[in-house]
């Protein structure tokens, strides 16, 4: 058995990419039973306020590119998305948004043998609905979604609970040299970064099972 340590952000379109391509390895091998996902967090943004940025003004902000650049690269996003059966939904007027609550949410649903339905919940939410992952009612939505109780769910949302957890686990990806997402963490010890196509990890795999 093998482990996997996904360390991601509910708000980042090359998480859900590097996911589905890891998949589809795991299916192509038929090794979907032989590997344990857990996903850790990472906030792309984490002292964005509650009601967000306006997209565009975001990018040009943080990474310099004008609106003919962001759009090119929204782009390539689809594109990649359909390679891997993931249908990317970017409104033209998005808007991004502090993840906090949703990764105390993913580190709670860990508990009940769920945390990755609702991590995909999460992403849908965000990429395909244009959703807001920092809006408790939205939040609670998903969690009733994937079979989770939504009055447990608030009364984590309503409290500070498992925060000294996530950050404990942030800490954790820092001291680890992780500084972008996603990064793939194979049984404590190997490292694949970025949304890589599915052969880098059928290759991943494949040289695990090798050594073991």
């Amino acid at each position: 058995m093998h482990t996997i340590d996904i360390i991601s952000d509910v708000s980042c379109p090359w998480c859900i990419i590097g996911f589905r391509s890891l998949q589809l390895a795991l299916a192509e091998l038929k090794a979907e039973e032989s590997v344990t996902i857990s996903w850790r967090p990472f906030e792309l943004n984490p002292t964005m306020g509650l009601e967000g940025q306006d997209r565009v003004e975001h990018i040009q902000q943080k990474y310099g590119l004008t609106e003919e650049q962001g759009n090119a690269n929204r782009q390539n996003l689809i594109d990649r998305g359909l390679s891997v059966d993931y249908d990317f939904n970017f409104p033209q007027k998005g808007r991004v948004y502090n993840t906090f609550n949703a990764h105390r949410l993913i580190h709670w649903a860990k508990e009940h043998g769920l945390q990755t339905e609702l991590k995909l919940a999460l992403f849908d939410l965000y990429f395909k609905h244009a959703g807001n992952p920092s809006d408790d009612k939205q939040l609670l939505a998903c969690v009733e979604q994937v079979g989770l109780s939504k009055e447990d769910a608030k009364t984590i949302l309503d409290s500070d609970r498992f925060t000294r957890e996530v950050r404990a686990d942030q800490e954790l990806g820092q001291q680890q040299g992780i500084t972008s997402v996603p990064a793939f963490i194979f049984n404590n010890k190997y490292l694949v970064s970025g949304g890589q196509p599915k052969e880098v990890f059928m290759n991943a795999i494949k040289e695990l099972d090798a050594k073991a």
